[in-house]
């Protein structure tokens, strides 16, 4: 019975230890979601790609235009939206549902790095805007 249960325990442990490696040692574990786990987001970089990918709706400086809102908007502030919704929103899509401008298409083009990018350069943005209204 102990070897059973020893023999158990080893398989399921190395079956653990196997995917784990294998999900670690993978570009995108999500099927193209995310950027790797040690990939290091730029801000610059980030305000870089919203100008070509996002601008046209969230207009200049995120402010928002007359096709989508602003990100700078309280409702799109971490507590809210969490940068998981950021990533999804650009990979599948937003129906509308807190916004008149429509439901929100996806975007193609962009690499898991260049939204984390975004992400970073949106959340400086919006941290900027906290302290100046709270200073």
């Amino acid at each position: 019975m102990n070897k059973i249960l020893l023999f158990t325990i080893v398989f399921i442990l190395g079956f653990f230890i196997l995917i784990e490696s294998e999900w670690l040692g993978s570009k995108n574990v999500d099927g193209g979601l995310f950027p790797n786990m040690d990939y290091k987001p730029s801000i610059s970089q980030g305000e870089s790609s919203y100008q070509s990918a996002c601008i046209k709706c969230h207009g200049d400086n995120l402010l928002g235009s007359e096709q989508g809102p602003s990100l700078l908007d309280e409702i799109y502030k971490p507590s809210h939206h969490a940068d998981l919704s950021f990533y999804y929103a650009v990979k599948s899509g937003v129906r509308q549902h807190h916004w008149k401008f429509g439901d929100m298409p996806k975007i193609d083009g962009l690499s898991p790095e260049r939204v984390s990018d975004i992400i970073s350069y949106v959340r400086h943005k919006q941290f900027f805007l906290r302290t100046l209204l709270t200073s």
